[in-house]
């Protein structure tokens, strides 16, 4: 980084697989004093180049994988052609062919003064408008959220923690890995989610805790019982059944979307192993509440505020009473800085001292919160945020569609799918594979609709406000 005059303050774009170099691509940023920069390699080109574009990154540290993705017809041999979007970015690093240059570095590194409010991370999280916005977290509050989840959890030097989430997610970076490295414990890097391969590695590993989503835990139920080939000691292959109760592993962190009730009890029962859920978000470095890791967790509940404050407000900003309804505010040391260069999203997030999320939600006498709904029409496949109004945009460029919405429909497996309903312009015709390859050739696929419904008119209020209700309406009416 420092011989391609990367200087702190920089941003460093990582489009990279899981790995452990991943890691220290990661620490080699914040050595330096410049601010990494994860790219959700699940993206299409054009989406992956906003994000490096609009960070402002100067250098691109990615492998020959995702490079051939960003590729393009127009660029010299071997090249990337920078448009204007990416103005700022001065050189591309293939980490797969030119590692062999890291053997030969110089010992005595420029010294950095870093400061623990120093800029650390750049993350994109989409915002309600459905621009992805670049969240600044720093040295404090990767700490401080690492600390917090370690006291909270009580994780020591015989904790080894595996990392199946992707390392551009906030909840593989702080959850599995900065808190692993705090709490003097260990992490396996994983390359992907693999629910026939996941028990071997908890074995091989030892592992005593990992993070997940609820789909990975759907995924992991669905495979039980089943029967696939490992190896044992002597490397012979031999058949094993799919629903261990390992020795090790004393309970599954699980994020980003609740877990359906009957999901949570049926692996527990499996598999011996508690779910221990919790809330965040990017803004909060990941992780503002966690259950106890112990019985006295709350099924379907988020947990207790692992060391920054959380409050529900009504409309005034006043705290409304345990039982009611309002939106979570959170306050602490793991609260992110503010958005990059979006005075305004930063100013409207943070009223009064505290960041608000938009979340709905509300806390018993306990002092236990619960996750009522989200915020704007957000949905959440697999753990991914999805923003309706990006692909309700896209279906209406479609030459065919006179109007369309997107909302989330539940789902088994990912908890929640794309669906969208339609409305074809006059003596047009579509079907819905046309559609839904349309969205595939612009969108990530996880973002693009797995359903398309024909209406004859798409329901709005008085003041044209969309009636995401009575989408739900109509969709009930149509799977019943």
């Amino acid at each position: 980084l420092l011989d391609n005059k990367i200087k702190k303050g920089d941003v460093v774009s990582l489009l990279l697989p899981n790995s452990a170099e991943y890691v220290i691509a990661y620490f080699a940023c914040f050595k330096i004093g410049a601010i990494a920069g994860p790219v959700n390699s699940l993206l299409k080109a054009e989406e992956i180049k906003f994000v490096i574009g609009d960070s402002e990154a100067k250098l691109l540290l990615v492998n020959s994988q995702f490079f051939a993705e960003l590729s393009e017809s127009s660029a010299p041999a071997g090249g990337f052609a920078p448009r204007e979007r990416l103005s700022h970015l001065q050189n591309i690093i293939r980490f797969d062919d030119e590692a062999e240059a890291t053997k030969n570095f110089s010992e005595e590194l420029e010294q950095t003064e870093i400061e623990s409010s120093d800029e650390a991370i750049i993350i994109y999280t989409s915002g309600t408008t459905g621009k992805p916005k670049g969240c600044l977290l720093t040295h404090q509050n990767l700490i401080a959220n690492a600390r917090q989840i370690t006291e909270w959890l009580g994780f020591n030097e015989n904790d080894r923690l595996l990392t199946i989430m992707p390392l551009f997610h906030m909840n593989a970076v702080s959850v599995t890995t900065m808190t692993a490295l705090y709490a003097s414990a260990s992490t396996v890097v994983s390359l992907k989610f693999s629910a026939s391969k996941f028990w071997q590695i908890v074995s091989d590993y030892k592992i005593t805790s990992f993070g997940s989503v609820a789909t990975m835990l759907s995924m992991l139920l669905a495979n039980s019982g089943q029967r696939s080939e490992v190896r044992g000691q002597s490397g012979n292959p031999k058949s094993k059944i799919q629903n261990p109760k390992s020795e090790t592993l004393r309970f599954a962190m699980c994020g980003s979307a609740p877990v359906p009730a009957e999901v949570l009890r049926k692996f527990e029962e499996t598999f011996d192993c508690l779910v221990i859920e919790g809330y965040g978000l990017s803004e909060s470095t990941c992780r503002s509440t966690f259950n106890p890791p112990n019985k006295t967790r709350r099924a379907g509940s988020c947990g207790k505020p692992i060391g920054n404050e959380m409050k529900i407000f009504d409309e005034t900003d006043k705290e409304v009473s345990n039982g009611e309804l309002g939106e979570i505010v959170l306050r602490g040391e793991n609260i992110f800085k503010g958005y990059f260069k979006n005075e305004e999203a930063t100013r409207k997030a943070f009223q009064n001292g505290w960041f608000h999320t938009g979340d709905i939600g509300y806390r018993d006498a306990d002092g236990f919160f619960y996750i009522a709904d989200r915020k704007s029409d957000m949905i959440i496949r697999g753990g991914e945020n999805i923003y309706p109004r990006e692909i309700d945009e896209l279906l209406y460029t479609h030459p065919s569609i006179e109007s369309a919405a997107v909302i989330g429909v539940p789902d088994q497996l990912y908890g929640e799918e794309v669906a969208a309903f339609v409305v074809l312009k006059k003596g047009e015709t579509a079907s819905d594979e046309e559609l839904i390859n349309f969205c595939k050739s612009h969108l990530a696929d996880f973002k693009c609709p797995k359903k398309v419904y024909f209406v004859d008119d798409i329901p709005k209020g008085a003041t044209g406000k969309l009636l995401k209700r009575e989408l739900a309406r109509i969709y009930n009416e149509k799977v019943t």
